[in-house]
């Protein structure tokens, strides 16, 4: 049976990321292993060209992963892990990453093209309970804060919606409570 016709039996006729229909190809994952089928994916052109052009990608393109990076075709598993790991500044993939799990020969594919895993200076944000924070969580203050440069106080108890993360230090959140914009250390609030 011609390579062609098995992947469109195996994807629907649909691209194996997104789940487009439109400009669909078969995509070799490189380093190719068998020759065959199991080395192609079947993409559409929007995903195609943001795999092979890294200044065209749209990291909202690729929230499509959280469905497709749990495919059982290795080579689907493979993109989506170098994928997520291209786009995990965003945020939101290595939370995907974190769930995503390939056995030892899968991931060493995954790697193979020298594809950057971990950053070692990652800052890593965790409040009181050492839970990690993610950028749009939402937290409660545990102790009253003075406001440097008001004389607002942020009451114990209150929860601050949709915080960003202060990337060059780990201690550092921001969000707003009353309507001001304050950084907040992560010692002194709690994830909801």
């Amino acid at each position: 049976m011609e390579i062609s016709i098995e992947l469109a039996a195996r994807s629907g006729s649909k691209c194996e990321l997104c789940g487009s229909t439109e400009g669909l190809s078969a995509f070799e994952v490189q380093p190719a292993k068998n020759g065959n089928e199991d080395d192609c994916v079947v993409v559409c052109g929007t995903c195609s060209n943001q795999i092979e052009n890294e200044d065209a990608v749209e990291a909202n393109h690729w929230r499509c992963l959280n469905d497709s990076m749990w495919s059982e075709v290795s080579a689907v598993q493979v993109l989506a892990w170098r994928m997520l790991t291209r786009l995990k500044a965003e945020g939101w993939p290595q939370d995907l990453l974190d769930m995503l799990y390939l056995d030892e020969e899968t991931l060493a594919w995954a790697k193979a093209l020298g594809v950057i895993e971990e950053n070692t200076t990652e800052i890593v944000h965790r409040d009181s309970n050492g839970v990690i924070l993610e950028a749009g969580d939402t937290v409660v203050l545990i102790k009253d804060l003075p406001v440097r440069g008001s004389s607002m106080v942020a009451k114990r108890g209150t929860a601050v919606r949709r915080i960003s993360l202060d990337h060059n230090n780990a201690e550092h959140i921001e969000g707003k409570v009353d309507g001001i914009q304050i950084v907040i250390i992560t010692k002194y609030v709690k994830k909801m």
